[in-house]
């Protein structure tokens, strides 16, 4: 599938989903404590996109098995173990769980997407080293953007990173090209390996893309729940962090166009 490069007028309109999710964010933390349930969480998003006049990307999006079901929710909501596509339930949140959040909207027929992991409350120093690498590694994938030629010299040093504070990276999962539609070409891997002629990419004016590390406490393993077709968790029950904004790369660099969302990044 070719790469759709954006003009600066679809640059514009992508600004806008953004500026949608970073509201839906706000919503979340505006609310984000102990006792909240993640049922709670996803209907505060719901409600700020529709404010902005936005739509959910997640919301009934087919299942990858043919014979699971499509998701069914607004948000995915990820705790503790769980890495992504978490699903919002009753389940109260506690003092010290990590809790990623992502939003997809949908507003004029763009789309914006961002994942942002939390600690409710104060998190364990281990969980603050986990989420400080988790938000480096993605700074540091932005402020390459614009230096670098090709994806592959940003996503090998991406997983040196998380190695070297000895944290895993999933290879399961990876960022992706949107615009128009959630998923897009190119496919943006958190690492690189030997088959990068089979998806890397060059960095040029246009790239609209969805960066998104996922590290791991411990072990990078993963596995889909049996349960709900979704949930995609630790096979050792470690701890994961998920950051991921979508951003543009222009004549003038990178820009986050889901600025806004959780804590600025250095870049």
């Amino acid at each position: 599938m070719p790469v759709a490069l954006k003009s600066a007028a679809e640059i514009d309109r992508m600004r806008a989903a953004g500026a949608a999710v970073a509201a839906c964010h706000d919503a979340v933390r505006a609310i984000l404590k102990p006792g909240v349930t993640t049922r709670e969480l996803d209907d505060a998003v719901w409600k700020a996109m529709r404010k902005r006049g936005g739509s959910p990307l997640f919301l009934g999006f087919p299942n990858p098995d043919p014979d699971g079901p499509p998701f069914p929710a607004v948000t995915c909501i990820s705790v503790g173990e769980e890495v992504v596509h978490g699903i919002p339930s009753e389940r109260a949140l506690e003092a010290g769980d990590l809790i990623s959040v992502d939003v997809g909207v949908r507003l004029n027929g763009w789309c914006g997407d961002s994942g942002w992991t939390y600690a409710v409350g104060e998190p364990s120093a281990e969980h603050a080293r986990l989420m400080d690498c988790g938000r480096e590694s993605l700074a540091f994938a932005l402020r390459e953007l614009p230096r670098a030629e090709r994806w592959s010299e940003i996503a090998g040093p991406l997983a040196e990173i998380a190695a070297a504070a000895g944290f895993g990276v999933v290879k399961e999962f990876s960022g992706h090209g949107l615009g128009r539609t959630m998923h897009e070409a190119p496919e943006v891997p958190n690492y690189a390996d030997d088959h990068r002629g089979d998806w890397d990419f060059d960095l040029v004016p246009g790239l609209t893309l969805a960066i998104e590390p996922m590290l791991t406490e411990a072990s990078p393993n993963v596995s889909i729940s049996d349960d709900d077709w979704w949930t995609v968790s630790t096979d050792d029950g470690g701890a994961a962090v998920h950051f991921e904004h979508t951003v543009a790369l222009t004549e003038r660099g990178v820009e986050i166009l889901t600025a806004g969302v959780g804590e600025p990044l250095s870049i």
